[in-house]
């Protein structure tokens, strides 16, 4: 399907931006406790240091600056959350409560392999661009 596949990169920058943007409000909701949310105590484990790899690591990724890097690391303590705190309730995330530690668990391991998409500050399109144009004035 051409027509799919012609806006694909537009269509991954979109959805890192989105997730890159929810994760990072969900962290910075925890880490000063707007939003409705209760503030975690600092530098308590594991609370405050997931709040604050989901700010940074959402930032990132919705910036497109070490995308792979920072998506990496988000899935995987989007994993420990689930696995450590709603595992124990049940073993069903609709059973537990960890609906959303799942998908974005799966979410940003997907931006891991598939990458920036488009509109990516750290884009390797961008810099083998500014490359070839540094090239070409020499």
């Amino acid at each position: 399907m051409q027509v799919l596949e012609r806006y694909q990169s537009q269509v991954i920058g979109i959805f890192r931006i989105v997730v890159g943007f929810l994760f990072a409000c969900h962290g910075a909701a925890s880490l000063f406790g707007v939003l409705g949310s209760k503030q975690a105590e600092a530098f308590v484990w594991p609370s405050w240091w997931a709040a604050l790899i989901q700010m940074v690591g959402g930032a990132l990724v919705a910036i497109g600056f070490g995308t792979r890097y920072a998506a990496l690391l988000s899935s995987g303590s989007m994993a420990f959350a689930y696995f450590t705190v709603h595992q124990v309730d049940a073993l069903l995330p609709v059973q537990n409560g960890g609906e959303k530690a799942a998908l974005f668990c799966f979410a940003f391991l997907l931006i891991a392999f598939l990458g920036n998409g488009a509109w990516a500050l750290g884009s390797s399109a961008s810099f083998q661009q500014r490359q070839t144009a540094a090239v070409a004035t020499e």
